[in-house]
């Protein structure tokens, strides 16, 4: 006897579609994330997968047509597919079908087919899992790769040979990744051990519904555990490069450096116990990825990565183009959270006002992102070096909130124009203005004068006249 979940279908959708599939003599079920997620108690999902033995596009024109507003279906004839959304809820409508692939692309060959071939052509057992939502089994649960079992066990496995799985459609090794790390499961030998040897299908697949799959491992609470699986399946290597050229440690004349690979993924799970921004965490991802072209070793002080910040914000814009990531704002974020990733280290020991004026001015309203990473940037294992550290960044804490308070210096501009000035020294468009302009900045910035109008009309006049201009009378 089947399991009954009729309370998983107590939203009166499901009613509609138990309905509209009745009236259509269409055998229906709910299939997939749903009732994966129901059944892990992890949240009611608002998508909402609907299979249908016969047609998908059919079923949803009658279960809008079934729903006060008649709301709009959106209609996929290449695959079959229709959608529409009701009460924030986004439902998918497909036909059961067979699937055959081509070696060369991830779109299948697609034939109408019974439930059991849908639920063969799922990419892991937990997502193979369906309710019916036909009147004498309504509720009833089909589960034929032992799914639930497999919940229960907590293990990512492929109803079918996972060779065949993994190759036929190669973000499946992603999306088995993604769901370890999001689930905290672990993935079944045969499945792992098939990653590896698919691992360079992955070459086939869109660079954006790659990143797709990494942003969601990056936001999951530990993200390392991806990134791990990643690179112990060799898929790391294909996709982030950049990353597996910072595993290893080497030792000169009994010197050694840590692993910057490691390390790595340490920082980005300390970030993600404090933050969900997406681009933060990026930014932790790839905030030492300078260090492998930097790395050289001195022998009077042994190991060094001099400039590794600002060649890791000129390797992060290629690395965003490669995998045609948004070139915009949020990549800008990125570059300048790697290139400012050491200055407030460089701080901790000599908390100056001068020093903190600079760190804000050039930090902007990004001040506090960039402590946050710097922060999670401590992964030394000495309880004393941690704490130790810890205070010293709350004295910059510290120190920012007071040179804030007393100097505005965050995003400011010098109190006196590029206009005032030429009108001062009756001037044209020049460099001389330039040169008076960043004095004045570098002098508030330096202590030298307040952040204030008066002054910084008095420090214009004597760099003027320093410079042989005459005021115009």
């Amino acid at each position: 006897m089947q399991p009954n979940y009729k309370n998983a279908l107590s939203n009166p959708i499901f009613g509609v579609i138990s309905k509209a599939a009745k009236e259509l003599q269409l055998e229906t079920y709910v299939i997939g994330g749903y009732v994966r997620d129901y059944i892990l108690q992890r949240g009611i999902a608002k998508d909402i997968d609907v299979v249908a033995v016969g047609s998908g596009i059919a079923l949803a024109k009658k279960v809008s047509a079934l729903l006060p507003g008649n709301p709009k279906v959106s209609i996929f004839k290449t695959y079959g597919t229709a959608m529409l959304k009701s009460g924030g809820i986004e439902l998918e409508f497909v036909g059961a079908r067979k699937e055959s692939y081509s070696e060369n692309s991830r779109n299948p060959s697609v034939e109408n087919g019974t439930l059991q071939d849908d639920q063969n052509r799922r990419d892991f057992t937990i997502n193979a899992l369906a309710l019916s939502l036909n009147d004498a089994t309504f509720g009833d649960l089909l589960d034929p790769f032992e799914g639930v079992e497999d919940l229960q066990k907590k293990i990512i496995r492929t109803p079918l040979d996972p060779d065949i799985t993994y190759s036929d459609d190669p973000l499946r090794m992603l999306r088995a990744i993604r769901f370890a790390t999001q689930l905290d499961f672990k993935i079944e030998k045969d499945s792992l051990n098939a990653i590896s040897r698919n691992a360079d299908r992955i070459k086939i697949i869109s660079k954006e519904r790659i990143v797709d799959e990494i942003h969601k491992i990056l936001m999951a609470p530990q993200p390392s555990k991806g990134f791990a699986l990643l690179h112990k399946t060799k898929l790391l290597k294909y996709i982030f490069p950049e990353l597996v050229a910072l595993q290893g440690i080497e030792e000169k004349e009994g010197q050694r450096h840590k692993d910057n690979f490691w390390h790595t993924l340490e920082v980005v799970d300390n970030i993600a116990e404090t933050t969900d921004n997406l681009w933060l965490r990026w930014a932790a991802l790839l905030h030492d990825i300078g260090k492998a072209p930097t790395k050289r070793f001195d022998k009077k002080i042994g190991w060094t990565f001099h400039g590794h910040e600002f060649v890791g914000s000129k390797m992060v814009y290629k690395l965003f183009k490669r995998l045609k990531m948004p070139l915009n704002d949020k990549m800008k974020f990125v570059q300048k959270m790697v290139l400012m990733s050491s200055r407030p280290i460089a701080l901790a020991n000599d908390v100056t006002d001068s020093a903190v004026r600079r760190l804000v001015f050039d930090a902007g309203d990004y001040i506090e992102d960039l402590m946050t990473l710097c922060e999670a940037d401590i992964t030394t294992k000495n309880p004393k070096k941690f704490r130790k550290y810890h205070n010293n960044f709350q004295k910059v804490r510290d120190k920012i909130v007071e040179v804030e308070e007393r100097d505005k210096i965050r995003n400011f501009q010098p109190p006196v124009s590029g206009e005032e000035i030429m009108e001062t020294f009756n001037l044209k468009p020049s460099r001389e203005i330039g040169i008076i302009k960043d004095a004045i900045k570098e002098a508030i910035l330096e202590g030298e004068i307040p952040n204030e109008y008066e002054a910084a009309q008095q420090y214009m006049l004597k760099k003027g006249k320093e410079i042989g201009l005459t005021p115009a009378v």
